[in-house]
């Protein structure tokens, strides 16, 4: 799936006048980015063991429903502590790297424009002190 945007077809005033949510096109989009994002994830044998029982449904849906609300998107978080659930899993640097990467492979998949992805890539880096454990 492409991911439409005010980029390709907006002004550069338009562009300013939606949120990036909106940019990207809103949950149909992010939902894509987070089945990707988490297939890159499970095929990484670094990032892989994090997953011993797969990605369920319910963790993408908290996932897509983060990333909604931080890219300025109606949707509200209410799950678990992003702190609390990443607490003792070892999760380092190193790890929050490759997983940043591959956020920034798969938005690049889909067709994100690279100023939109930069952005996105830069606020999920702001997750990294609740993620980073080790």
């Amino acid at each position: 799936m492409t991911m439409t945007t005010c980029a390709d077809s907006c002004s550069p005033a338009e562009a300013e006048a939606i949120s990036l949510y909106q940019a990207i096109g809103g949950r149909a989009a992010l939902t894509a980015a987070v089945d990707r994002f988490y297939g890159r994830l499970l095929a990484d044998p670094a990032l892989a063991p994090f997953f011993p029982g797969g990605v369920g449904a319910r963790h993408r849906a908290y996932v897509v429903t983060i990333l909604g609300e931080a890219l300025g998107g109606p949707e509200r978080y209410r799950g678990p502590c992003i702190a609390s659930a990443h607490h003792g899993l070892g999760i380092s640097d190193t790890h929050f790297e490759r997983a940043a990467a591959h956020l920034a492979a798969t938005l690049d998949e889909l067709a994100v424009p690279r100023h939109l992805a930069d952005r996105i890539v830069g606020i999920v880096a702001g997750l990294r002190s609740a993620v980073v454990t080790a």
